[in-house]
């Protein structure tokens, strides 16, 4: 085998060799810019999901408030109606008027459950933050792992630096380590 055809060899195995080293580090660098893309996406979404749930949770657990609070109104009215009662007719017709209240009441609604609705409400918060708060992790994670790619030495020198931008991780808006206030 001559000198010049090994050289040859040698020559085009180096190539091979930096051109596959090349298309992996490309190649991880898409990998990597989309897996940014897809962490981005998540947090997008669950600030909808946010968005979507919450008033409808606050609506329900107001409009379920509003409802037993008209109860126990009527429930207290009639309640004095039989403290105000100055006659046995009067006080066996308040007696009535309680007992078909809470008859018809209790029947309409076994479970009084405004509590439950505010502790289901507070849960839902809670968990929805959570989500978030794992989003957001998830994507600086992403972050990390894509600008420690594109600044590893090989690929700061071949990755075009246009195409293959530093990212910056999520930052808390100004203002944003203050909790929000839900107001009913």
């Amino acid at each position: 085998m001559s000198k010049g055809l090994i050289a040859l060899i040698v020559v085009a195995v180096l190539g091979l060799s930096i051109f596959m080293g090349y298309r992996s580090m490309y190649n991880n660098a898409v990998t990597y810019q989309e897996k940014v893309t897809e962490k981005w996406g998540n947090v997008g979404a669950d600030y909808q999901r946010r968005a979507d749930l919450i008033p409808q949770l606050v609506a329900t657990v107001k409009g379920a408030a509003a409802n037993e609070k008209g109860i126990l109104t009527q429930v207290t009215d009639a309640r004095a109606g039989i403290s105000n009662a100055t006659t046995p007719d009067q006080l066996d017709a308040a007696g009535a008027k309680i007992n078909t209240l809470i008859k018809a009441t209790f029947e309409a609604y076994p479970e009084i459950k405004s509590t439950a609705n505010f502790a289901d409400l507070q849960s839902q918060l809670e968990g929805t933050e959570n989500r978030i708060a794992v989003s957001r992790k998830d994507y600086n994670e992403a972050i990390m792992v894509y600008n420690s790619h594109i600044r590893g030495f090989f690929s700061s020198m071949f990755l075009n630096a246009s195409i293959f931008p530093h990212k910056d991780p999520f930052k808390e808006a100004a203002g944003s380590e203050k909790a929000p206030e839900v107001k009913f």
